[in-house]
């Protein structure tokens, strides 16, 4: 009891330390419960706006819907000579994804989405970008023979599938079918 009285400062300091490293974990639930509200609340689109840009705003777009679903490193790297690559990626999984966009001033009336389109993508999503998930995304449509050629191949995000993602209902990852195992343990995973 004489050596409490004589170092009483030592258990002032723990509660100091405690209480402080408590604050600390506090905040942080705090900072992830307020960016989990602010991302559900976060980017929308609907078709009539996607439909009205131009082709390089709606890469931008489609750049900030990565960056929202949480592809922090999502960039948008389309123009000429950009050999098949929009946009490029990493997912909360690790995984690279490289997205080739299609806009249509027409939207579903404008020229379908065809095979060579898709082809060019696929020869060099991941040979020359080192993709994981190589994807097309448009707002129009998209032909029976590039569907076919695609289900072997890569992944086709059409109009449809664009405006529920767009939504801001579910991350592109959850939309699509077969994608590779994450590369990494995520927070989401």
């Amino acid at each position: 009891m004489h050596e409490v009285k004589l170092h009483w400062w030592i258990l002032v300091v723990l509660l100091v330390l405690a209480v402080l490293v408590g604050a600390g974990w506090l905040y942080s639930r705090l900072q992830r419960a307020q960016w989990e509200a602010v991302r559900e609340q976060g980017l929308r689109y609907g078709m009539p706006h996607l439909d009205a840009l131009h082709h390089a705003r709606f890469e931008d777009a489609i750049r900030d819907l990565m960056q929202r679903d949480g592809c922090r490193d999502a960039q948008r790297v389309g123009g000429r000579g950009d050999l098949g690559a929009d946009v490029k990626a990493t997912d909360p999984f690790g995984r690279r994804w490289v997205i080739q966009c299609k806009h249509r001033r027409n939207g579903a009336q404008g020229a379908a989405v065809g095979t060579p389109d898709l082809q060019v993508l696929n020869g060099t999503a991941r040979q020359v970008h080192g993709a994981d998930v190589a994807v097309i995304v448009t707002n129009g449509r998209v032909s029976s023979p590039a569907v076919a050629f695609a289900e072997q191949q890569l992944h086709v995000v059409d109009r449809q599938m664009l405006a529920v993602w767009a939504s801001g209902s579910r991350p592109l990852w959850e939309l699509l079918r077969a994608l590779p195992p994450p590369r990494r343990a995520s927070p989401l995973s």
